[in-house]
């Protein structure tokens, strides 16, 4: 089996082909960091636009680098959501267009299942596993026991902890994206200076939240002293806030590890995925504090990209999940759709 895959959910524009065998045959990923880079954060009628200027030459690039023709494939993939639904649309109609032409099944890819498959394609990982899905958008704890079978055990109550690196980031002026700038700038500091709060640590459940931890940084910030910051008062903020966010990883994913041992015995590794899963430090920590095996994708394919929706969509394919050329995207699509609501503004179940 041979997939191309197409993600644009965001602010990137990515193709990819995949294959049976774990074989990234491409992995084309067009950033649009230069452009909402003066606007601080992403502007989604920007995004949709790029999308659509650059899809089809993407998606050629793709196929050039993987050596093959479309009459290859066994069959088209395309992240139809959650995302900027400006963006999905536009992938998921250049990749049903591509399935129609050349007559090829089509797979409408959950962006998350994106995500939490990865591992599968870079580790081999049997079913079940506990993922921690951590992004600008999601921050999540699933047991995952099959293609398309998800149990939430956590979530987020309010911010997503990649949008709390970049609203850190925001409030410091370190430029966007926010959190690679907040993990370089925290290497030089004192990550015990500021007492910032662990909001939900010793809690019962896996739920998480930022919000607070997001506010407390504010006023931090606001309660040094007038004029310029130092670089070291930066540099101070953001370990102290990295150190924090840890903190509440630990905490959230032990409980979570022992929810997932009642229902499925013994784990003995944590996979974790999503564009925060880049983040050196907290990987290493996950690592070295929790008593498993943590399971991370290369970093280039941590952030969204082309070859994990290629991969999901795979997996859906082989077993026989093909999806109509009148999916609708959709800008919200929960893993778990039987999970309880949870009733915090903000929100991204």
């Amino acid at each position: 089996m041979i997939v191309l895959g197409i993600e644009t959910s965001c602010d990137e524009t990515a193709a990819a082909v995949v294959n049976a065998n774990r074989e990234v045959l491409s992995n084309v990923v067009l950033s649009q960091i230069e452009e909402h880079t003066p606007y601080g954060g992403i502007v989604p009628e920007i995004a949709a636009r790029s999308h659509l200027q650059f899809a089809d030459r993407v998606v050629a690039q793709a196929m050039e680098e993987a050596g093959i023709g479309f009459p290859d494939l066994t069959g088209i993939a395309a992240t139809a959501g959650p995302g900027l639904i400006g963006g999905v649309l536009v992938g998921a109609m250049t990749g049903k267009a591509i399935a129609a032409v050349h007559r090829l099944p089509f797979s409408a890819v959950n962006h998350l299942e994106g995500h939490a498959l990865t591992a599968r394609l870079t580790h081999s990982v049997e079913f079940p596993y506990l993922l921690l899905l951590v992004s600008g958008g999601h921050c999540q704890v699933l047991a995952v026991e099959g293609v398309g079978r998800y149990r939430r055990l956590g979530t987020t109550i309010d911010d997503a902890l990649g949008e709390a690196f970049d609203k850190v980031a925001k409030m410091l002026d370190l430029g966007y994206p926010g959190g690679p700038a907040v993990e370089r700038t925290a290497q030089n500091g004192d990550p015990a200076r500021f007492p910032l709060p662990r909001p939900m640590r010793r809690r019962p459940g896996c739920h998480f939240s930022f919000s607070g931890l997001k506010t407390a940084v504010r006023q931090t910030i606001q309660d040094l002293p007038p004029g310029t910051l130092l670089d070291r008062d930066i540099a101070d903020v953001c370990a102290s806030f990295q150190a924090a966010a840890g903190d509440v990883l630990i905490d959230r994913c032990t409980n979570a590890l022992q929810t997932f041992r009642e229902s499925h015995g013994d784990a003995r590794s944590l996979v974790v995925a999503g564009g925060v899963a880049a983040n050196a430090y907290l990987r290493s920590r996950l690592e070295a504090e929790l008593e498993v095996d943590l399971i991370a994708p290369p970093l280039r394919l941590c952030t969204d990209n082309g070859a994990m929706i290629a991969w999901a969509g795979l997996e859906r394919l082989r077993l026989h999940l093909i999806d109509g050329l009148d999916f609708k995207p959709r800008p919200r699509w929960p893993l778990d759709p039987d999970a309880p609501p949870v009733g915090y503004a903000g929100v991204k179940a």
